[in-house]
Order: C-alpha cells, then sequence, then structure tokens
C-alpha cells in the first residue's frame, strides 16, 4: 500500500570549507529529510522536491516515478558535474543567466550547491552586472513566473493575492516597484529579476532558507515599454493611489507573515526611496539596500582603505559623483562613522562634498535641491564648471561614484586624484558594467597603481609595471543577506542605522593583511558566508544589548 505522506531523502549538499550554522528552521541544513505529499510527475514538475536522477529506485517506486526517468541513478556529484560543464562551454553572460535560472525552476538543492561551490564565478550571472542584462531582457527571455506580482489594479485585494503564494512561513520579503534598476532606469516588471537575484542570494550567501523568500514587484506603470512588455500598458502612477497600494501591501505582509518579517525595498525612485523608507522604518522591520546596503559596503572600503594609509576616516574629505540615494545614504553613514571618531556632526559634514548633472552642490545655487540634499550643502568654493574642476578645488583624499551615468571619472579626473594624494581612494561604483564611472584598468595605470580602487561590478586583475592588483568589488552581497540574517534570527522588529554601521566595521575587519597588500578592499566573495555568519552573530549581539539597555 502507498504511502499517504511521503518521505524523500535529499543528498546533503557538499561543505566548502565553512559549515552553515542552523537556527531553528531558518537555515539550509546540512541534510534535509523534504515531507511531500505529492507523488508522480507533479513531484518531478516541483523544484523544491526534484532530484532528477538522484532519486533511488526504492524512492522511484514507491513516489510513483519509476518508469519516468532513465534507469541509471545518479549522485548529486554527477549532476552537478554536468551543470558546470555546460556552464563552462557557455560564453554568452545571458546565456548562462537562462540557464542558471532554468535550474533553479527545476532542482532547487542542484542550483544552490552549484552556485555556493562556485560563488565568485557565478555571483555576476545571477546577480550583478548579468542580472540588469537579464532584467531588459525580461519579456524576450521569459520561462515561468517568478514571485509575486502586485498592480495597482489590485488595490483593495493584496491580502487575497499574498494567500495565493504556497508558502506560508515567509520571513523575509524583498519588493521592487522596478522605477530605477540599477543604473537601466525604469523598466517596470522587467525589474522582477532583482528581487528574485537578490533571494537568491539570501540563501547561497547566507543560507536562508528559500522557501520563506518572497519575492515580489508592484506594477503601477511604467514610462519605458517595448512591444513584448509584459505588466500594466500605462504611464507609471505616482499618485496618492501608489501611496495607498504601498500601505497596503506593507499592512498584509505583516497581518499575513507577522511584525517581524523583514521587507527590502530594492529599486525604487529616489523620490520614493528615502520617503518611505522615512515612513516605514519604525513601524516595520525595513531598510532600503540602495540607501543602507550600498551604504555599508562603500564605508567597509574606506575603512579597509584606512587601514591601507594609516589615516583615520575623520581626515579624509569626500567628493561624490551623483547625489541621489545611495551618495546620500553612503555620506549620512560616512557621517555616523566620523561622529564615533570624536567628531560632531557639523564637522564631519564639512568633509562630504555632492556633485550631480546640475554640477556642485552649494547653497543658493539655481537648481532645485532635495531636501535630502540640504544636510550637505555647503558655502561656493568658487567656479566649478565641472567635475574636473571641483576636483582641483575641493583636493578629495577620494572620489566615489553612483552617478550611473558612465565613464565620467575621465582621465584627467584620475591624473588629478594622483597628482594631489599619495594613495587616491576612486570608488567607481555604478552599476552594471558599463554604467561605471571608470575601470580598474584606467584607476591603476594612470595613478602607478598607488590607488585603492573598488567597483560596483566586477573588473578582473590588472598587471601594472610586474605586479598583479586585485580590485575590490564594492557588492552589496557583502552585507544585505547577513542583515538579513541577523534579523530574522534576532526577531527584531526594527532595523537602525546603527546596525549598517556595525556591518560595515565587520566586513573591513574580515578583510586580511596579505588581501590588502594585493589591492583588495572586500575578502574574496568565495569567503561570504563566514562574512555573513560574522556579520549576523555581530548584529544579534548588538541588538541583545540594546534591548538589555532598554528600560522596563
Amino acid at each position: 500500500m502507498l504511502l499517504q505522506h511521503q518521505t524523500v531523502v535529499v543528498p546533503p549538499r557538499p561543505v566548502t570549507g565553512h559549515h552553515v550554522i542552523q537556527a531553528e528552521d531558518h537555515l539550509v541544513p546540512e541534510a534535509v529529510w523534504a515531507h511531500t505529499k505529492e507523488k508522480g510527475k507533479p513531484l518531478m514538475l516541483n523544484p523544491r522536491t526534484n532530484k532528477g536522477m538522484a532519486f533511488s529506485l526504492p524512492e522511484r517506486q514507491i513516489l510513483g516515478i519509476h518508469g519516468l526517468l532513465p534507469p541509471k541513478v545518479e549522485t548529486q556529484d554527477i549532476q552537478a558535474m554536468r551543470f558546470q560543464n555546460n556552464l563552462k562551454n557557455m560564453t554568452d553572460p545571458l546565456q548562462k543567466y537562462i540557464y542558471l535560472m532554468g535550474i533553479q525552476e527545476r532542482n532547487e538543492r542542484l542550483f544552490y550547491r552549484v552556485l555556493m561551490e562556485d560563488i565568485e564565478e557565478l555571483m555576476p550571472i545571477v546577480y550583478t552586472p548579468t542580472v540588469g542584462l537579464a532584467c531588459t531582457h525580461y519579456g524576450h527571455i521569459f520561462r515561468r513566473p517568478k514571485g509575486l506580482f502586485i498592480s495597482i489594479r489590485d488595490k483593495g485585494h493584496i491580502r487575497s493575492i499574498l494567500d495565493n503564494w504556497p508558502e506560508t512561513n515567509v520571513a523575509a520579503v524583498v519588493v521592487t516597484d522596478g522605477e530605477r534598476i540599477l543604473g537601466l532606469g525604469d523598466l517596470g516588471v522587467y525589474g522582477m529579476g532583482i528581487p528574485v537575484g537578490k533571494l537568491c542570494l539570501y540563501t547561497a550567501c547566507a543560507g536562508i532558507r528559500p522557501e520563506r523568500c518572497l519575492p515580489v514587484a508592484i506594477d503601477v506603470g511604467t514610462n519605458n515599454q517595448d512591444p513584448l512588455y509584459m505588466g500594466l500598458y500605462q504611464e507609471r502612477d505616482n499618485s496618492q493611489a501608489y501611496d495607498d497600494l504601498i500601505d497596503e501591501f506593507m499592512e498584509a505582509v505583516v497581518e499575513k507573515y507577522g511584525q517581524d518579517t523583514l521587507i527590502q525595498f530594492e529599486d525604487f525612485g529616489n523620490h520614493n526611496a528615502f520617503r518611505f523608507l522615512r515612513k516605514y522604518r519604525e513601524k516595520y522591520c525595513t531598510f532600503n539596500d540602495d540607501i543602507q546596503g550600498t551604504a555599508a559596503v562603500a564605508l567597509a572600503g574606506l575603512l579597509a582603505a584606512q587601514r591601507a594609509l594609516g589615516k583615520p576616516i575623520t581626515e579624509h574629505r569626500v567628493l561624490f559623483l551623483g547625489a541621489g540615494e545611495a551618495a546620500l545614504g553612503i555620506a549620512n553613514l560616512i557621517v555616523m562613522a566620523m561622529m564615533e571618531r570624536g567628531m560632531t556632526q557639523a564637522e564631519a559634514r564639512n568633509k562630504i562634498w555632492l556633485y550631480d548633472k546640475d554640477g556642485l552642490l552649494v547653497k543658493g545655487r539655481l537648481q532645485e535641491t532635495d531636501s535630502n540634499q540640504e544636510a550637505f550643502l555647503h558655502d561656493s568654493p568658487g567656479t566649478v564648471q565641472s567635475f574636473l574642476d571641483a576636483v582641483n578645488t575641493i583636493k578629495p583624499t577620494a572620489i566615489i561614484g553612483v552617478s550611473g551615468a558612465g565613464r565620467l571619472f575621465t582621465h584627467d579626473v584620475i591624473k588629478a586624484m594622483g597628482a594631489m594624494n599619495d594613495r587616491p581612494i576612486i570608488f567607481a561604483l555604478s552599476n552594471p558594467t558599463n554604467k561605471a564611472e571608470c575601470t580598474a584598468e584606467d584607476a591603476y595605470t594612470l595613478t602607478d597603481g598607488r590607488c585603492l580602487f573598488a567597483s560596483g561590478s566586477p573588473f578582473g586583475p590588472v598587471t601594472l609595471n610586474g605586479r598583479i592588483y586585485t580590485p575590490g568589488q564594492g557588492n552589496n552581497a557583502y552585507i544585505f543577506p547577513g542583515v538579513a540574517l541577523a534579523v530574522i534570527l534576532s526577531g527584531v522588529r526594527h532595523i537602525s542605522d546603527t546596525v549598517f554601521l556595525e556591518a560595515a566595521k565587520t566586513l573591513a575587519e574580515q578583510l586580511t593583511d596579505k588581501e590588502l597588500e594585493e589591492g583588495r578592499l572586500y575578502p574574496p566573495l568565495s569567503n561570504i558566508r563566514e562574512v555573513s555568519i560574522r556579520m549576523a552573530v555581530k548584529a544579534s549581539l548588538l541588538k541583545t544589548i540594546t534591548k538589555l539597555k532598554e528600560p522596563n
């Protein structure tokens, strides 16, 4: 007689140098017994229960799939080898992305095994820069829907839509409205690739179980549509109805999954990102990765550079190219770090300058400034007509590019930085690669290898005068998985900026002296699970200490 409730034995994934901490049921453990009521073909079509040809003969017989697979019983090792060989035979990054996501749709454990075994090679495929290319082609490469789509026409029915999601024990939600996807602009529902990619890294980098993660795209229209666009054919709605929709979404999530459900905002437009963060941070367990995650990873790079220079962060002068959510998030966290070292807030803000498409942010300029930028308005230092003029006038020790406008750290800018600094700090953080403010090769070559360089998307090693420099990648993946893990494990209901300050310090501390000598400002991505776990432990301890200090 066949069992009504079957048990599928899922083979343990290999451990690649680091053990995974198992806490309650949040993490992917070393071995799993997957319980399922499904049998036959439906079991094989479910990526959570499908093992492909790794099903043993008894399993095939009990589960009603005997004869639905070739006779050979393969180990997961053989499956992984086939997967890896196929990837190596592909040269086009978008083709690799399609293949990887196809495996995720069919065999989830195999997907995460291969991703975790080669995270340094495959992260640029499932995340930046290739995910940006995948988003722009979303309507052309669409295979199977992933995540939850909520449109402005669903107002009043969001809770019932959440009820349609098959998983009931969600701990983390990543949501986008697609208005500012990387440096690519308004992509609407095509931006779903970002929440999907982020949550892949929740699992691969921090061990959070994939069934506890929910990617969401909010569709309120888009101002950029192609003939194959899959969302609402209307201009983006920026009326009160949009705010009401987001309010309803937040309320529905906590009503369905609990007040401590993590809600990560991704790639909202500048004008919405800050106000939603201010509006929701005290009411919900939420953060904005573009503001706070980017800030933490950039500050970690500056703290690592501080070690290389032997100069405290309080002695640096920083000039930003770009004055949006990323720049302001980084600037505010730098101010926090400087204040921790004894500076006043006013003194710290005086160390930071911002330059946007209208020029240097100074008091009384003709162009309107955002209220979020007012803290960094300074008296005019004189005539500044270009970013090069700004560099020569401000004389920064560090320039940070978050403009999304491409190669604006020109040769003259880089040379000027090299002329006025023994070890100039040059961060070209815009994504994807073609939006970076300069290449690693230009930065190292034009400063004779003296610069401390980091980028948002990866650049390969640079050989100069017989020495190999390994560029640092200021990847938010160093931050958001560890923060998410800490939030889930500690059960916090609100996330303060202090968590991101501590995350930045923890990340910088994990860079070895040898790695710093190689030109790195961040640990190798192959160590990212250990980075995430240490970050989660420190953040969880911080929360515990905060609770102990709170009055009864």
